[in-house]
């Protein structure tokens, strides 16, 4: 049973998320420079078993695909010619940087820490993971 990984795409940096094999629970990875996603998702998904790569689909407040589309649809064509066995999903995003900040705030981190570039990112990469898995009917 293989991992199911998670990407909050973004100009210059990506927030990584991945659950344990049994589905269970969503992890944070280390944040990744956008330039070396796809090196990132080949090397990780040569190690572990993946079965699916979310990816976070930004809408603006009536749903429509936000204006980050123009930077994400090229990774999509790129990561589902790279890996064109791999399951790919897009997941509405909305809210999640939001939610993200808010949770590192209701978690106690100091200011300096939410100032820290990608902390947020992979906050967001965890939320998108976990409300993939909650639609689907996993327990987390």
């Amino acid at each position: 049973m293989g991992r199911i990984l998670a990407i909050d795409y973004g100009r210059k940096r990506c927030g990584v998320a991945v659950t344990d094999t049994l589905k269970i629970s969503a992890n944070g990875l280390p944040t990744v420079a956008t330039s070396e996603l796809m090196k990132f998702l080949k090397d990780y998904c040569s190690r572990e078993p993946v079965d699916e790569i979310i990816v976070g689909e930004p809408r603006d407040l009536h749903g429509n695909p936000s204006e980050s589309m123009k930077y994400i649809r090229p990774f999509l064509g790129v990561l589902r010619k790279e890996m064109p066995d791999m399951k790919i999903t897009m997941v509405d995003e909305r809210f999640t940087s939001t939610i993200a900040h808010r949770e590192m705030i209701a978690g106690g981190f100091k200011k300096k820490q939410r100032q820290e570039k990608g902390r947020a990112d992979e906050m967001a990469a965890v939320l998108i993971l976990t409300g993939y898995l909650e639609g689907m009917g996993f327990k987390v």
